[in-house]
């Protein structure tokens, strides 16, 4: 199974163009069926049926993964069955009666305008590392853009006379403005900080570590927990929150649907509309205390 492992990320990579995370999630997920089924002493697969890969989700489920761990799982055997099918590697494509378990999706996580606030003013010192967080959290919070874009950004990307950063998707880019607080943020970390932490290695990432290099994804998560706790904020606050937050805060200011669509660069009109959702639940909880006829 290792060798038509490597042949469909090798296929994801080259033709799909897929993002590094989304590859490094595939690859895991299969590893891991990989490694149940040669428990079972199954490891050819093109001997593997529909009751093996049934009997992974069955295992799956005992172990209490949640409904969405197991339906990433599925849509991935799904998709590897499919490329294996097509390519003539398997006879037929044993994943394809599978079906993924309903998944309750939870209200995004919104922090209030003041928390916001509060978990930008936490970064306030004057060493390198600091500006850089400060400039990083304002600059999320400011664009809601994802922190894989984030961290993907580079010098070039940004328009600190307009205003504006440019963030470029797999096969798409969009223009996203940002307010004055992120900019002064910006160009306090790039005049007084980032040429202190790029001098050794001549990055053109726009944000980097300590030692010059590429900010991670886990190095940002540690940076916001860190700060989050700080500030004193309770709950499981993670980079996505302040997508969530900046998306929201735009709602209740009243911001139009397609412009917060556009900026979070949502392809589905329907993924934004929790937003709106979340925004007539709050107008509702006042009309129902302040109209006089409830």
């Amino acid at each position: 199974m290792e060798a038509e492992i490597q042949a469909f990320i090798a296929y994801l990579h080259n033709v799909r163009k897929i993002s590094p995370n989304t590859e490094m999630s595939y690859r895991r997920d299969l590893l891991k069926v990989r490694d149940y089924l040669k428990g079972q002493g199954v490891e050819d697969v093109r001997k593997i049926t529909s009751t093996n890969l049934n009997s992974y989700v069955l295992y799956l489920e005992k172990n209490r993964f949640s409904a969405a761990t197991i339906s990433r799982n599925i849509a991935s055997l799904k998709t590897f069955y499919h490329f294996l099918f097509r390519e003539g590697l398997v006879a037929s494509d044993v994943a394809e009666t599978l079906h993924a378990p309903k998944v309750e999706k939870k209200p995004p996580e919104i922090l209030s305008a003041g928390e916001a606030v509060k978990l930008l003013e936490q970064p306030g010192g004057d060493t390198p590392k600091e500006i850089r967080d400060k400039a990083m959290l304002e600059l999320l919070y400011a664009t809601g853009i994802r922190v894989s874009e984030l961290i993907s950004l580079k010098l070039c990307d940004i328009n600190l006379q307009m205003d504006y950063l440019v963030c470029r998707d797999e096969d798409r880019e969009r223009v996203i403005p940002f307010g004055n607080q992120a900019r002064a943020a910006l160009a306090r970390y790039l005049d007084a900080a980032r040429p202190q932490m790029t001098q050794k290695t001549g990055s053109d990432c726009l944000f980097v570590n300590c030692q010059g290099q590429p900010m991670s994804r886990q190095g940002f998560w540690k940076l916001i927990k860190y700060y989050a706790g700080k500030a004193g904020i309770a709950g499981d606050i993670t980079p996505h929150t302040l997508r969530h937050s900046f998306a929201a805060h735009l709602m209740e200011k009243g911001a139009d649907l397609r412009s917060v669509q556009e900026m979070l660069g949502h392809s589905d009109m329907n993924t934004t509309q929790v937003y709106a959702s979340r925004n007539y639940s709050r107008i509702k909880e006042v009309y129902a205390k302040a109209h006089p006829r409830q």
